[in-house]
């Protein structure tokens, strides 16, 4: 049918079921926001949990969003990347519908004083290593190839076993063999975690999601947001701040208090300098 074919082969869920299952798009239903839209927790007739990512009418921008996310994500598939359910296109209507993850994203544990001790090495460990893979797939070992240019800490969610997933595709790009480097005009994504070329120039390559990376791995060991901060009288961000105290050889220093004692020095050490060594800076 018309409507599979705009679905890129994946099932289609009819509106009325994605309506039920949300108890009509309820707020007490409501997750979050997407890319493009409000994001919904929804249950299936047969009981199964979703997230339901439904395009916000007034967005203009959302619907080059939605395509590119149901284009791409369709052919996606890692343990460590979202799974698209299916979608719904009906009228003016278009809505996604992903697997449900019931510990939301890693912000709300990281960057929550009350949360992040849930958060042991361990867990933070195998999130990094997960996040990794997830992004090695997408860059290597996919059909596509792809650059997701927007990686950040609010777009990894977490399964009931605090399994990352990458989400959020809405700005992803595909990238030939042969294109290295590539300009956009509109530069997207979140400040702090991009690129100095990608910010001030628009070029974007593998590498702009190595740097996200990297201050994501340098949040996640620190629990800390890379935004500017006081230490020691000065102004600094993130990264001034873990280049400052890897130089002076105190990188505990910089390990979130809540695991200082806990963690695994060797490890927390290796991130950090993971971390360091992925968003560097070339001019």
């Amino acid at each position: 049918s018309a409507q599979h074919q705009q679905c890129q082969e994946l099932p289609s869920i009819s509106f009325e079921s994605i309506t039920a299952s949300t108890s009509g798009f309820s707020t007490e239903n409501l997750i979050g926001e997407g890319g493009f839209g409000p994001v919904y927790k929804g249950t299936l007739p047969e009981g199964q949990e979703v997230a339901v990512k439904r395009l916000s009418r007034g967005s203009g921008q959302g619907h080059s969003e939605f395509k590119n996310e149901l284009i791409l994500i369709a052919r996606l598939q890692h343990r460590n990347l979202v799974r698209l359910l299916g979608c719904c296109i009906h009228g003016e209507e278009k809505i996604l519908v992903y697997e449900y993850m019931p510990n939301r994203s890693l912000n709300t544990f990281l960057f929550d004083p009350e949360k992040k001790g849930l958060l042991d090495w361990k867990t933070r460990y195998t999130i990094i290593e997960g996040i990794a893979l997830g992004l090695l797939y997408l860059h290597r070992d996919s059909r596509l190839r792809i650059i997701h240019r927007d990686l950040k800490a609010g777009n990894i969610l977490l399964d009931e076993d605090m399994n990352p997933k990458i989400s959020d595709f809405g700005m992803a790009r595909i990238f030939g063999s042969d294109d290295n480097e590539t300009n956009t005009k509109r530069v997207v994504g979140t400040y702090g975690y991009m690129s100095p070329e990608y910010a001030m120039h628009g070029v974007f390559s593998v590498k702009s999601d190595v740097y996200s990376f990297g201050v994501l791995l340098l949040e996640i060991v620190s629990g800390r947001k890379n935004s500017i901060f006081t230490h020691q009288e000065s102004s600094v961000s993130l990264l001034g701040y873990a280049w400052r105290l890897w130089n002076e050889d105190n990188a505990m220093e910089f390990v979130d208090p809540a695991i200082r004692d806990s963690c695994s020095q060797k490890q927390a050490s290796m991130c950090m300098n993971v971390g360091l060594l992925c968003a560097e800076s070339r001019k």
